[in-house]
């Protein structure tokens, strides 16, 4: 079967959620677990820096491999570059660009206290090395 990357799709957060809601409401999951997994979820788009905890700590667990040792961030990036091939070179470096500075432009990246302690500054430099800054 040949189908497109997940990552082609726009939408591949909400998709997720869709997914986890129906295995969800298959195991007999009250509506009000469906909705939480399904927003927990969403909250990982990094489109917004979330308020409420559960989503807070999400989001900073998603976000951790930002503030990972040298050679683990550049891994993680090539495993990026690998998810995106499908999309050209110029395109995927400003995307990819738009996105870490995105971060940078936050006041802190991490919404936790235990993850800004143990991840933020190693993100930061992560961060702006790979943007040559």
């Amino acid at each position: 079967m040949n189908r497109e990357p997940v990552t082609a799709a726009k939408d591949n957060e909400a998709q997720s959620a869709v997914y986890a809601g129906r295995v969800l409401e298959a195991a007999g999951a009250a509506p009000i677990v469906v909705q939480k997994v399904s927003d927990l979820i969403l909250a990982t788009k990094h489109d917004h820096t979330p308020t409420e905890p559960a989503a807070q700590l999400i989001v900073d667990i998603d976000l951790a491999i930002l503030g990972a040792d040298r050679m683990r961030f550049d891994e993680y990036e090539a495993q990026i570059r690998r998810e995106y091939g499908f999309v050209p070179d110029d395109l995927f470096r400003a995307g990819r660009a738009a996105i870490l500075q995105s971060f940078l432009a936050r006041p802190t990246i991490f919404s936790t206290a235990p993850f800004r302690a143990r991840y933020e500054t190693r993100a930061r430099e992560n961060i702006a090395r790979v943007l040559g800054l």
